[in-house]
Order: C-alpha cells, then structure tokens, then sequence
C-alpha cells in the first residue's frame, strides 16, 4: 500500500471558514459564534467589536493563499526574472551586431544583481579582461574559427537564472555541450527538443532510483535553477574541435 504524502501544518489547522459556518443573516465580515472549550460564547451582532482573539479565517489572511500557491507565486517571480536577465543580454548582443560588433565584453553579460554584489568588480580584473579580449579575437576571426559555445548571451546564464542569496545546492559540469542548439549556459542542461545527453541521463537515473521521481522527457534544467539549484561548468565556453 502507497503512503500517503507527508501533511503540512494547514493540513492540521484547516481555516476557520472551513470549521465555522456563519448563519445566513450574519454579516461576511464578523462570526456570530466562536467555539470556546466545547461550547459557544455569543458575541454579539456589532462587528465594530471584534474579540480580542480569533480562530483565524480565510477573509484574516491577508493574501488568502495556500503555502503551496504562495510557493508557486515566488516560483513564477523567480522564472520572470531569469527570463528578464536573459532578454537583457540577449539585448546587448543584437544591439552589438547591429552597430558592426560582434561580441560583447563579458563584464557586460553578468546582470543579475545579487551575483554583482557579491563579485563586486571581479569581471574588471586582469585575468578576466585576459579572458575577454581572448574571446573576442576567437569571436571575430572573420568568422572562420570554430563557433563557440554557449552563444555570448547564455555564457553566464547559470549566475543569470539563480541568484547568489538562494543557492541551495551547486552541481558541477566539466564544459558546455559542443554539439549545434545544445549548450544552454546551465551545466549538463540542453533545451527541450534536443537528445538527453548521457550524462544528464545518468542523473536522471540515479534519482529514480534514490527518490522513485520518474525520467523527464526533456532535459531542460532551467526550473532546477531557479528553484536554487546552481548549474555551473568548471569551463563556460567552448568549442567543437576542443571540447
């Protein structure tokens, strides 16, 4: 027989206009009756003189959510926000291309906030001007050196979609995938559409078997990543004859 899944306190501690039901006549906005040790006390028809202390209902909420929806509703701001940061990059490279540029310096493809504060100025230093300047001669090689991958707008997209103050867990990848529409900025993750990779395949598996959660069928792991799992390659760039 399956257990059943684990209650949560509101599981408990229903709300009071599930335990309390107001007579017809009563007003939406006050209870006539409040159970007290088994009985009632009667509080009278002013609701200008609410008790002191109350069952609390649904209408005392003051977002009248369940924890599961108010998860949802910070879940859903975090996904808006990693998609901003990435149109924001995504902006700075078509704006490059269309004044004759073709690359943009990697102190400009970092904008989540968090992560800015707590690397203030790191993107400016010598080594990282180094590996900027070396990018952009591999960028614009008259475009015959190898692509590089991720494309410039997702190189920093695993900093851009999980912000610093909520990392609950880091998992580590060697490089980006090297193979056309595969890398996505986010370790061992490729966009829904493409081949499950191996190696994310044998991440999948090892869940199964610990958690019994079943193989997705896509292997996009951006939800991971905005629910604080850091998905960052040891290496965030590269190419097909390299990698």
């Amino acid at each position: 027989m399956a257990s059943s899944a684990p209650k949560t306190l509101m599981d408990f501690f229903q709300p009071a206009s599930k335990r309390l039901k107001a007579s017809p006549s009563s007003s939406s906005s006050s209870f006539s009756t409040v159970s007290v040790a088994g009985g009632s006390r009667d509080l009278g028809s002013e609701a200008s003189s609410p008790p002191r202390l109350t069952v609390a209902s649904s209408a005392d909420d003051a977002s009248g959510l369940t924890p599961e929806q108010v998860a949802r509703a910070e879940f859903n701001k975090f996904v808006a926000k990693s998609k901003r940061n990435l149109a924001v990059c995504s902006e700075k490279v078509t704006k490059a291309k269309a004044e004759g540029r073709c690359y943009v310096p990697l102190s400009e493809l970092l904008v989540e906030e968090s992560w800015l504060k707590a690397l203030p100025g790191e993107l400016h230093k010598p080594y990282a001007k180094t590996l900027s300047d070396f990018l952009e001669r591999e960028t614009t090689t008259d475009g015959k050196s190898p692509p590089i991958y991720p494309p410039q707008h997702l190189i920093f997209n695993a900093l851009n979609t999980t912000p610093f103050d909520r990392v609950k867990a880091v998992i580590i990848g060697q490089d980006p995938y090297h193979g056309p529409g595969q890398a996505m900025g986010l370790s061992f993750s490729v966009p829904e559409g493409e081949k499950l990779p191996s190696s994310l395949l044998n991440i999948f598996k090892e869940l199964q078997k610990d958690v019994g959660c079943s193989i997705p069928r896509h292997g996009n792991l951006q939800k991971w990543a905005v629910q604080g799992v850091l998905l960052l390659n040891a290496v965030l760039t590269g190419i097909s004859p390299m990698a």
